[in-house]
């Protein structure tokens, strides 16, 4: 039922001006200097704990950005960082990042297998839809539809978000969505699918 709903939310987002992104990127270049100690330079993070904002929706770093000043995602590192943005800052940030390439990583040979039959196919015993679906057959994402980029990120950084959603002790999502989704996997399901989420450009 989630993901018909789901399907529903992308062919009217698809049609939505709404996703675009709208800040200043020369601004947003120089305002992302406090970004760069955790999350790179250009936005390419180093650490793969903490993830890149290269290449990602303008529109997913807008909601995520509103979403810690909000407390409807906690971090105890992002908190202070958000406290003094406005939403020009956030969305001359978002346009900023969205703007330069992300780096790719290289899946893990031996998690390739399992992650990429999640990825493309998910899994029919349990109702695990195929992560393509939604994020596309590179890890792009859409910005009309408001899925954010995943491919190329740190398999790190994907693990641990995923678990957190496993857990709800992340809850952000939309309709409940990845909650539901990475409630349907294992561990070693989800160290494998963002091993090879990770790889993908």
């Amino acid at each position: 039922m989630k993901f018909k709903a789901l399907l529903g939310y992308f062919f009217v987002m698809a049609i939505s001006s709404s996703a675009i992104a709208t800040g200043d990127i020369d601004a947003g270049r120089v305002k992302s200097v406090a970004c760069a100690g955790c999350h790179g330079q250009n936005g390419n993070s180093v650490n793969p704990v903490w993830p890149k904002l290269a290449g990602q929706h303008a529109f997913y770093i807008e909601k995520e950005l509103h979403d810690f000043q909000n407390q409807k995602r906690m971090d105890a590192t992002m908190a202070p960082m958000v406290a003094g943005l406005n939403d020009v800052d956030i969305k001359d940030l978002a346009a900023f990042f969205a703007s330069v390439p992300s780096t790719v990583e290289a899946a893990s040979a031996d998690k390739i297998k399992l992650g990429e039959k999640l990825y493309r196919a998910g899994k029919t015993d349990n109702g695990l839809p195929a992560c393509i679906a939604c994020h596309g057959p590179n890890g792009a994402g859409s910005a009309p539809a408001r899925f954010p980029r995943i491919g190329g990120q740190h398999a790190a950084y994907l693990s641990k978000t995923l678990k957190d959603f496993k857990a709800e002790t992340r809850d952000n999502d939309h309709q409940a969505m990845m909650r539901d989704i990475a409630g349907r996997m294992n561990n070693k399901e989800i160290e494998a699918v963002s091993s090879y989420i990770s790889g993908l450009h």
